[in-house]
């Protein structure tokens, strides 16, 4: 059994294998939204297949649509080539329940895939021809939070960026400058309305991606590769809107034990592959069975029925509070803490940290002890019910094979929204004193722990990509692994940087902390371990 069209109409042969099929016609689907696309999305990864995929899928099941959704890749055109076009774009979605059962679904929802390439001439036609289609009401992306950044540390334009600005809209490199050109296809076209919809995990996405689009759109205009009018058409929100959501559903990498159940399932060609950009993918995905998608209710060229899919739609502010809920408290600070405290003590699993007193305790005093004081209840989400649901419920799945490993990625670009926010908010409120704060200075200055490549047996270990990584290494170099006299001044670069963590530390008043906790942390072997013993008393 293989996962293809044709093998699609033998449902008795998936029903018996325990997987559910579209019930929907696949087939029309795709010739429907060739001609009449209403929904596109860059980035074309696992969170894309497993959840944004599936609410078309919901939407198409239920007879409300019949278009399905284009896939954009822009950054790794392996995933393409190896994961879509074998399978005939289709995909298999896998629940991972708690008790250990997998509930198996045939993604049909997809309806093409296409690369964001200017130097394959076809595709990008193709790409622009779907732009310019005054049926398209969507273009969303999760290109990761890093993908919005277009400048350096120092604050200047990255290199690729730099090349795009000189280059104009024809070939551009960098994906923020391809949607910026895709976008003015569209206006040249006849200024068709637009709804540009960040789905990515972070603070004010949708007004960072606007930032990210206007700066480009700016920097194009001064050199006269795009007129006024464009700049224009952007900043009109009933032509082009950037309205804010909040996204929550964790999709770790496609786990082995997944595929040996398809596989016994009687699915063959199930790899997991790894691309030469370490991208680790597979024709399926595995994800938890939690999700959560709140956007704020602007869409210019109107939408389909998402709230038939269990969207949230509502306005600017409440989404504000969702997402400042859950990324600020709720759920991210507790990831990332887990992650760095799990690569230092050699964890493979969050589920297994989960299981370490230690590690749980730490959690629980970030969000419920720190974290929910400055808590604002968004009304269409309960807070408390929410971390209860992550404390008790998702992170400890033991069934999840997400890893501290994978969340440690790119931290340096989640520091000021997971816990600089919350510092910020003590410091604004007269009833509360930042300097109270003794979990979230804990988790900063594991942190910079981790940033030696040091685990707690005195080992090296490998760290996980980082645009900062090099800059931030180079800080923590001259620091000796068990000399606590080495510390002196190297943090204060760090602890310091407004651009990391929206704050300087030091003028918060916990600067001085973070760097004590850092000396203890790196003391000697076992020495996080018994920091953390130390403060949590576990």
């Amino acid at each position: 059994m293989k996962l293809r069209r044709t093998e699609l109409k033998d449902i008795k042969k998936w029903e018996d294998a325990g997987i559910k099929l579209p019930e929907f016609d696949v087939e029309k689907v795709i010739d429907v939204t060739s001609k009449r696309p209403t929904w596109i999305h860059f980035g074309a990864g696992n969170i894309f297949r497993g959840f944004i995929a599936m609410l078309m899928q919901t939407l198409l099941n239920k007879g409300l649509i019949d278009t399905g959704i284009i896939a954009v890749e822009s950054y790794d055109f392996e995933v393409s080539e190896k994961i879509y076009k074998p399978y005939d774009n289709l995909g298999l979605r896998v629940i991972m329940n708690a008790d250990g059962t997998l509930e198996k679904e045939v993604v049909g929802s997809i309806a093409d895939i296409v690369m964001a390439d200017p130097s394959n001439e076809g595709q990008w036609f193709k790409l622009k021809g779907i732009f310019k289609n005054p049926s398209l009401q969507i273009v969303s992306m999760t290109i990761t939070e890093k993908g919005y950044n277009l400048r350096d540390f120092s604050g200047n334009f990255i290199k690729e960026v730099t090349e795009d600005i000189e280059d104009g809209p024809e070939k551009p490199k960098n994906v923020v400058s391809k949607l910026t050109s895709l976008v003015y296809s569209r206006y040249k076209d006849g200024e068709h309305p637009l709804a540009l919809v960040s789905l990515d995990n972070f603070s004010g996405n949708g007004d960072r991606l606007k930032s990210a689009v206007m700066t480009i759109a700016e920097e194009w205009a001064k050199k006269s590769y795009v007129e006024d009018g464009f700049l224009k058409y952007l900043s009109d929100p009933s032509k082009v809107s950037f309205p804010l959501s909040m996204i929550d559903k964790i999709v770790p990498r496609p786990h082995e034990i997944v595929k040996k159940s398809l596989e016994d399932s009687g699915l063959e060609d199930m790899d997991i592959i790894t691309t030469s950009k370490n991208t680790v993918i597979a024709p399926f995905v595995n994800a938890e069975r939690a999700q959560y998608l709140v956007v704020e209710d602007k869409f210019p060229n109107g939408r389909m029925k998402l709230e038939e899919a269990g969207v949230i739609l509502t306005d600017k502010e409440t989404v504000e509070k969702v997402e400042r809920m859950k990324v600020t408290t709720c759920l991210n600070p507790l990831h990332t803490a887990l992650a760095i405290y799990g690569c230092l003590l050699n964890y493979k699993t969050i589920a297994d940290e989960m299981k370490d007193s230690c590690l749980k305790k730490l959690v629980e005093k970030v969000g419920y002890v720190e974290g929910m004081p400055v808590v604002i209840d968004p009304k269409v989400l309960n807070p408390e019910e929410f971390i209860k649901e992550v404390i008790e419920v998702r992170l400890p799945n033991p069934y999840m094979p997400d890893t501290p490993q994978r969340i440690a990625t790119d931290t340096s670009q989640k520091m000021g929204i997971r816990f600089g926010e919350t510092i910020k908010s003590y410091m604004q409120r007269s009833d509360l004193d930042v300097k109270s704060l003794k979990y979230i200075p804990l988790v900063i200055a594991g942190w910079c722990r981790y940033l030696m490549g040091i685990d707690d047996n005195g080992n090296e270990m490998t760290l996980s990509p980082d645009p900062l990584l090099n800059d931030l290494k180079s800080h923590v170099s001259n620091i000796k692994f068990g000399d606590v006299e080495s510390v002196k001044n190297n943090l204060r670069p760090i602890l310091s940087n407004k651009q990391i963590f929206g704050l300087d530390l030091y003028e918060a008043g916990i600067g001085e902390m973070i760097e004590s906790y850092f000396k203890e942390l790196i003391s000697d072997t076992g020495a996080v371990r018994n920091t953390l013993k130390k403060y949590l008393e576990c």
